[in-house]
């Protein structure tokens, strides 16, 4: 069976965390892409669940309550000065 290359391009932080980890798990990142290719090609599908970035229900009840205080911002107390807002945390 003949070879081809092919160029993949992405953030060198990421190739640098795929290397280790396929490393880890006995693979180069030549066999690990080998292997995603294989199983998509046998699914003929993406061999994983894709989905969106969505928040969880506990950031979604935070990211509302942010959106209260600053509606509301009278009902809140804010700092200036960290101290302060140090010892009402503490206290």
């Amino acid at each position: 069976m003949s070879t081809t290359n092919i160029t993949i391009r992405m953030d060198s932080e990421l190739k640098k965390q795929a290397e280790e980890l396929f490393s880890d798990l006995g693979l180069s990142m030549t066999a690990a892409f080998t292997v995603f290719a294989k199983q998509a090609v046998r699914e003929q599908r993406i061999p994983f669940e894709l989905t969106r970035d969505v928040p969880n229900a506990e950031t979604l009840a935070a990211i509302a309550e942010v959106g209260e205080m600053k509606k509301n911002p009278d009902k809140y107390k804010g700092y200036t000065d960290i101290d302060e807002m140090m010892r009402d945390i503490l206290s």
